[in-house]
Parts: C-alpha cells; sequence; structure tokens
C-alpha cells in the first residue's frame, strides 16, 4: 500500500464492548478488533461499568486494530487523519480532576436506582414530570444523565467531598475518554458534544448551552460541567502514551447520532439501531418538534461549530438485544446470540405467546419505571421456539410503537416517503444479522425495512464526521453515500392487515399487564 493512503479511525464505545475500526477514503473498513468488558449488577436494577477497564479496552483495540491493517499492508503511522469517537449515551462519570481516578463506577443509562429521586422531583417541582421537557425536550427520569450525577452527589462521600473541594469533574463516557485521550491530570481537554449534552437533562435545546435555571434548580455547580462542541470539529490530539500520539479527535456523537450521520439520515428520514436497546430516530430538520405522544426532542446532529443544528424525535427503547442476551445468560435457552433465528424458524408463530422486556421499567413511548417483564399465554403447548420467536417479536412490537407515536407527532409533511408512498425504516447494529427479525419487523410495521450492506452504521457516523472536520469527505459525499441501497437488502411485509392489527392488539395488552408491578414481593 502507498503511504499516501487516506486513513479515519473511529472509537466505537457501546454498551457492553469497545470496538476500534480504521477506514478508508472510500469508507471501507480496512482492519478493527473489538473487546467486551464487565457490567457490573450490585442490585436489582442498579448497572455499572468500571471507568478505568473502558479506557483500557479503548487502548487494546486502538492497538490490535492498528496491527491487523499493518499486517495487511496499510500505512496507518502516515495514513490517519483523525479519530472519531461514539459512545453510549447517558452512562454517567464523576472523576477526580487532581488523580484522574474516577470517584465512583460509571452509572449506565439503564440503571434506575434514581427512581426515589425522580418521584421526589416529580412532586417538588411545578410542572412535575414534564417540567423541563420546554428546556431540554426531555421527561424527568432514571435514564437521564442529571438524575444519576445527583445520586452520586447525594450518596457518594468521595463525590460529595471532590465537589465540596472543586476537584469533581462530571462527564458522560465521551468526556471522559477525550479528557485521558488528551492528557488526563496533565492538561486533558473536558469537553463533551451537542448530541451526548442534549441527553443530560442540563442543555437547552435551543441555546446548544448548559441551562442555568435547571442548573440552579437541580443544585448542580456549572464548573464541573464540560464544554460543549459541535460533532464535526478538531477537539484536540491525542496525547503520548496512546499508539496514535498527536492524531486529532475530530469528531464525537452519541453512538444514536452517529448512526444517523452513518445513514445518512436527512429531514423526515428514520433509522432504528438494534443493540442492547433499540433507538428510533427521525430527523425533523432544524426545527425541534415537542413530542405529545411519549418520544424525546433532542439534537440529531450539528456537523462544525457554525453548522445548523438538525433535530430530531427520538423513542428509546430499553431492552432490545439484551433479552436475547438474557435467553442466552439467563435462562440458558440459546448457546450464542446467533442461535435465536435458528430456533425461532422452527415454529411459524409465537403460539398466541406474547412477551414484554420491561425489566427495568419501559421507555418511549410508555415511561412507566413501575413495569416488570411478563410472558403470557403460555399454556402446555408452548416451547422454547415459541418463547425464542416471542422475545424476537417484542423488539419489533417496541419499535413498531415508537414509529406509530412519530408518525403521529411529525404528520405527513414530517416524513419522505418513496415513489409507492411508503415510510422506508432504515435499520442498524449487530442484531439486524437476523433476516427472521428483519421479516418480523416490515410485517408488523406494514412498510419496508432497509438495511445497508454495512450494518455497523455507528462506527462509520463517527468517521464521517471526523472526517468531513479534516476535510477528508464533505458533506455531499457522506449524505450521498446513504442513497446507494444497490447492495441495501429490503426486507417486505408479506403479512396481512387483519392478522397485524389482531397482534397488536394483543401486544398492547400484555403491555398493559406490566405495569405496576415494581413493588412485587421477593
Amino acid at each position: 500500500m502507498s503511504g499516501e493512503q487516506v486513513l479515519i479511525g473511529s472509537i466505537d464505545q457501546g454498551t457492553t464492548s469497545t470496538r476500534f475500526i480504521i477506514y478508508d477514503k472510500q469508507a471501507r473498513p480496512i482492519g478493527s478488533h473489538q473487546v467486551e468488558f464487565t457490567q457490573f449488577c450490585p442490585q436489582a436494577g442498579w448497572v455499572e461499568h468500571d471507568p478505568m477497564e473502558i479506557v483500557e479496552s479503548v487502548r487494546v483495540c486502538v492497538t490490535k486494530a492498528i496491527d491487523k491493517a499493518t499486517a495487511d499492508g496499510h500505512n496507518v503511522d502516515s495514513g490517519l487523519k483523525a479519530i472519531g469517537l461514539t459512545n453510549q449515551r447517558e452512562t454517567t462519570v464523576v472523576w477526580s480532576k487532581s488523580t484522574g481516578c474516577p470517584l465512583h463506577n460509571a452509572i449506565v443509562w439503564m440503571d434506575v436506582r434514581t427512581t426515589s429521586i425522580c418521584r421526589r422531583l416529580e412532586k417538588e417541582l411545578q410542572g412535575g414530570r414534564t417540567h423541563f421537557v420546554d428546556t431540554c425536550g426531555l421527561p424527568i427520569s432514571t435514564y437521564f444523565s442529571a438524575l444519576k450525577l445527583l445520586w452520586l452527589m447525594e450518596n457518594v462521600d468521595a463525590v460529595k467531598e471532590a465537589v465540596a473541594k472543586k476537584d469533581a469533574l462530571f462527564g458522560t463516557i465521551d468526556t471522559w475518554l477525550i479528557w485521558n485521550l488528551t492528557g488526563g491530570i496533565n492538561g486533558g481537554l473536558h469537553v463533551t458534544d451537542v448530541s451526548n449534552a442534549s441527553r443530560t437533562m442540563l442543555m437547552n435545546l435551543k441555546t446548544l448551552e448548559w441551562d442555568k435555571p435547571t442548573l440552579e434548580t437541580l443544585g448542580i455547580p456549572p464548573e464541573i460541567l464540560p464544554k460543549i462542541v459541535s460533532n464535526s470539529e478538531v477537539i484536540g490530539n491525542i496525547t503520548t502514551g496512546w499508539p496514535i500520539t498527536g492524531i486529532p479527535i475530530a469528531g464525537c456523537l452519541g453512538d444514536q447520532h452517529a448512526a444517523m450521520v452513518g445513514q445518512a439520515c436527512r429531514k423526515g428520514e428514520a433509522k432504528s439501531t438494534y443493540g442492547t436497546g433499540a433507538f428510533i430516530l427521525l430527523n425533523t430538520g432544524e426545527e425541534a418538534i415537542q413530542s405529545t405522544h411519549g418520544l424525546l426532542s433532542t439534537v440529531a446532529f450539528k456537523l462544525g461549530p457554525d453548522a445548523p443544528a438538525n433535530y430530531a424525535l427520538e423513542g428509546s427503547i430499553a431492552i432490545a438485544g439484551a433479552a436475547v442476551q438474557w435467553l442466552r445468560d439467563g435462562l440458558g435457552i440459546i448457546k450464542s446470540a446467533s442461535e435465536i433465528e435458528e430456533l425461532a424458524l422452527q415454529v411459524d408463530s409465537t403460539g398466541g405467546v406474547y412477551f414484554v422486556p420491561a425489566f427495568n421499567g419501559l421507555f418511549a413511548p410508555w415511561w412507566r419505571d413501575d413495569a416488570r417483564g411478563v410472558c403470557i399465554g403460555i399454556t402446555r403447548f408452548t416451547n422454547k421456539c415459541h418463547i425464542a420467536r416471542a422475545v424476537l417479536e417484542s423488539m419489533c412490537f417496541q419499535v413498531k410503537d415508537v414509529l406509530d407515536s412519530m408518525h403521529k407527532d411529525a404528520g405527513e409533511k414530517g416524513e419522505v416517503k418513496n415513489e409507492k408512498g411508503e415510510f422506508l425504516l432504515r435499520v442498524d447494529g449487530g442484531a439486524t444479522v437476523n433476516n427472521l427479525l428483519m421479516q418480523i419487523q416490515a410485517d408488523l410495521l406494514g412498510s419496508p425495512v432497509v438495511r445497508p450492506a454495512d450494518i455497523e452504521t455507528t462506527a462509520l457516523g463517527a468517521a464521517y464526521a471526523a472526517g468531513l472536520a479534516v476535510g477528508v469527505w464533505t458533506e455531499d459525499e457522506i449524505f450521498a453515500a446513504g442513497h446507494k441501497t444497490d447492495k441495501a437488502t429490503f426486507f417486505h411485509p408479506t403479512l396481512m392487515e387483519e392478522l397485524r392489527k389482531k397482534k397488536v392488539d394483543s401486544w398492547c395488552k400484555a403491555v398493559s399487564r406490566t405495569f405496576d408491578l415494581a413493588d412485587l414481593s421477593l
């Protein structure tokens, strides 16, 4: 390979694993490595990560991916122009400015320990659960970072002391990684991007700055917060001690926003990412639409300091692929996640079984943290194949619930349709390799599902943002790339409308059975 090769790297830090992927100028992956890290559940409903293990996972992935690309003849040392970063959102870290050490494990986005804080705020604040919606687009929920930060400030002595001494720094995982990558205690940059900041409950959606009245209401000192930057700009260079010293970090997005860029979602287009959870975003252009049907208003992306912000309606589903992991690790019904498709294909229906994976409550559009998982319709006829198929259907039903809400919020003018009048759902994420899952999704939606040739669009979106900032790609090139559907796979609905309606009615009945179950006796 020539030394003139142009390469872009992408750190993709997810809920259960970290990856580093190196792309060439044609946006083709030429080297990658992935490692899983530990997820701790110290109590029911609590989910934590070790921030230091996440930093180390990045180091390992970068080293191994570079080794692989180099072994294949690519000149990474001279070719790598920039790094993009994408991360699990809402997961919250507080660390010491002076020592660089985390003051507690990271509290993960799906953790529900802040339920009592949410109830307290709902009672104290005039607007109740929706008190901050006009400002940040988000309801009071265990999901968002501000509540996790409050819990740490109220319950962890080390955090209380560090805040009092002005030695505490707060950040989501993007902030934590950038701080470490750019120097840590030796001048590390304390920054976040607009997409991650929009998930904290603390950023004003209109000004794209930290909202002072919100900080005052919650008692959060502004000095512990990072600086907010756009999704595509040179943030700073990677420090010594890392395998890619001196390379600029030039792109940063929350994972779902990165997937929107990777899928090249223009105004009126939507994508669904199927990972641990599932996340559906509809680009609403330069207008932030307030949902009246249980969705969130959020920043989609802002591709440059002077670029306009695109906004999105989002529906977040807490448990999607995590339900498959539960079948594997919790029940032992399957030995690997990939086995679920084969098992589910052994039956042509769920046999009347409906599974609702409300393990830690339900997110959009229900927003019920008192919900718990149920499996109903079980008969003597039911076997593990029916359960497996019901788990796959549960993911698709939840996505349909969110898309139905989006259609109501956005209206006919807010969505782009093809020449046949069909709304296309773009899909990505690891679970989309499951063809049965994708066909079930199309059947339940009654409209086509489009799977790109490269389903890892989260990492690709971060690479695009970084490459855009350093001149490797233009915005036109990036968004044109998303419409090359010659290699995409289309799944068209085959289910009769009458049966679809009956199944949806049964699903809604099953969801209603999950409510008010959080206090069941152990």
